[in-house]
């Protein structure tokens, strides 16, 4: 019995489908090539995490299929992981994808080791929300996906509550695995902004000289390669929440 994690990869490029499925060996890695293939694949395996192309057949060129395939996976499996891949000129439409219930988006070029960890951080937070739902036995209300039973966490339950509605910047700390993300997400969920984006950035994950452009984003022209103008993660993040995760890592010079 293999006891890898599953990963459900949709892609229709077969190049690209040769390289998710051995770079991602430390899964049981599990292709489609089109909407129908993934679904089928989703109540076959149950994956935890799907990486979602969102240029499939029959029309490659818009995302129109790729976000039904998305609104499917969600209706079925709602507490599934999916990160949308979208082409360099397709940020608009993987941002619709996060607002329609998307864990996080990629955008091509792939840079495997960069994917590797935003799907490794997908498993853990995938995890750590299941368990929080299986060991739930307060007897006080928890919010969203927390154990609450401690009194120490009965506390930080509600000054989440207390900071949710306000605009404050928040930081969170704690060890790696501890959960930051699942409370940023529940402080996300308990605010005016929970209709709009959450957006994650793992500052581990990004190159330094990548970052600046990552999160501010370019002009077209700025460097080698920059075709056309391409918004940042903090604007996507405008009037939503934007969660730094791992932000010891930035570089001072844009921690400032």
């Amino acid at each position: 019995m293999d006891d890898k994690k599953i990963l459900l990869v949709v892609e229709d490029d077969p190049g690209l489908q040769k390289q998710f499925k051995w770079s991602f060996e430390a899964y049981q890695t599990i292709i489609a090539g089109k909407r129908s293939e993934a679904i089928a694949a989703l109540r076959r395996h149950e994956p935890k995490v799907v990486t979602l192309d969102l240029g499939l057949p029959p029309d490659p060129t818009n995302a129109s299929e790729g976000l039904k395939t998305l609104t499917e996976i969600l209706a079925l499996a709602p507490a599934t992981k999916v990160i949308v891949v979208t082409g360099n000129d397709d940020r608009e439409n993987a941002i619709k994808a996060v607002a329609m219930g998307a864990y996080d988006f990629y955008q091509k070029p792939i840079d495997i080791d960069v994917l590797n960890l935003i799907i490794a951080r997908a498993f853990h937070l995938h995890e750590l929300e299941q368990d929080h739902l299986n060991h739930h036995h307060t007897s006080s209300e928890p919010l969203t996906g927390i154990i609450a039973s401690c009194p120490k966490m009965q506390e930080l339950s509600r000054t989440i509550e207390k900071i949710a509605p306000t605009r404050a910047t928040t930081l969170l700390l704690g060890e790696s695995g501890t959960g930051k993300e699942v409370l940023a997400r529940a402080i996300h969920a308990l605010s005016d902004r929970s209709d709009q984006a959450f957006i994650a950035v793992n500052c581990a994950a990004i190159p330094e000289n990548l970052l600046e452009s990552e999160l501010f984003g370019f002009e077209k022209g700025a460097f080698t390669g920059a075709t056309q103008q391409t918004k940042g993660k903090i604007e996507y993040a405008n009037k939503g929440t934007f969660f730094l995760d791992e932000i010891g890592d930035l570089p001072i010079n844009l921690q400032a």
